[in-house]
């Protein structure tokens, strides 16, 4: 990872958002383009983050001029990613690192910045202040959305045999309520402080918080993902309240 160097913080400034969709994708050809529900990923990324009430400019960062121009289209900024860091290897941590300080060279950043991936496509601008507030509110470097877990979980151990993970198979049943609380990372949203994250070059700045969504948050890494989500959009996008703040006028950008 390269050396850090400081960068300009405004703490006046709300937190920007930050949307990595690349052209390419071996799993799906175009998933950024792919329509859910007759909406296309990016836009439906882009339109959560400026249905959000607690945060700023949107911007996506991407090596694609068709994605480029849907940014611009849906009112986010354009961000172009040098090829080096847009191939399948290129990790999401080197789009930011680059998207940010591309930024950081015209202008300070503010002390937070939301990154949202286009393959959850139920995201909604009320998820993204529920993160963006729990952060603000504790003394954790990112927070991120999770939802509730409430199955027993197994793996295999070393013998190849299965073992519990949140639970003792070696003791009497337990209630599923009386499992301890775990939460599954949904991969939709992460909040994060600027300086650490630059300083890290990771996404996981420890200490971390996850915060649960109460809501359906299926992610999108295969065509039966994306043929499910189709089928959940008529109902899930139907039930989708819109943010009171956003419907009265959203923030200022």
């Amino acid at each position: 990872m390269a050396e850090f160097s400081p960068v300009p913080i405004d703490p006046q400034l709300p937190p920007l958002v930050l949307i990595p969709a690349r052209g390419g994708s071996k799993g799906i050809p175009g998933k950024n383009l792919k329509p859910v529900g007759g909406v296309p990923l990016l836009a439906r990324s882009v339109r959560a983050a400026r249905g959000a009430a607690r945060v700023g400019a949107v911007w996506v960062s991407s090596d694609d001029g068709a994605i480029g121009a849907l940014a611009e289209q849906e009112g986010a900024g354009w961000l172009q990613r040098p090829a080096a860091i847009a191939g399948d290897q290129a990790s999401s941590e080197a789009a930011l690192l680059h998207a940010l300080r591309t930024l950081a060279a015209s202008a300070p950043l503010p002390p937070l910045f939301v990154f949202l991936q286009c393959t959850s496509p139920f995201t909604t601008g009320a998820q993204i202040d529920a993160v963006v507030e729990a952060l603000d509110a504790s003394d954790a470097n990112m927070a991120f959305s999770v939802v509730p877990w409430h199955g027993f979980l197994w793996r295999h151990d070393g013998q190849g045999q299965g073992t519990g993970v949140n639970h003792d198979a070696h003791l009497p049943r337990q209630r599923r309520q009386d499992l301890e609380p775990t939460y599954l990372e949904t991969g939709a949203i992460y909040a994060i402080r600027t300086t650490p994250f630059l300083q890290a070059g990771n996404r996981f700045v420890m200490p971390v918080l996850p915060v649960p969504i109460e809501a359906l948050a299926p992610e999108i890494d295969s065509a039966h993902d994306l043929a499910l989500c189709e089928q959940l959009a008529p109902l899930l996008d139907r039930t989708a309240a819109p943010h009171p703040e956003a419907a009265a006028g959203g923030a200022q950008r």
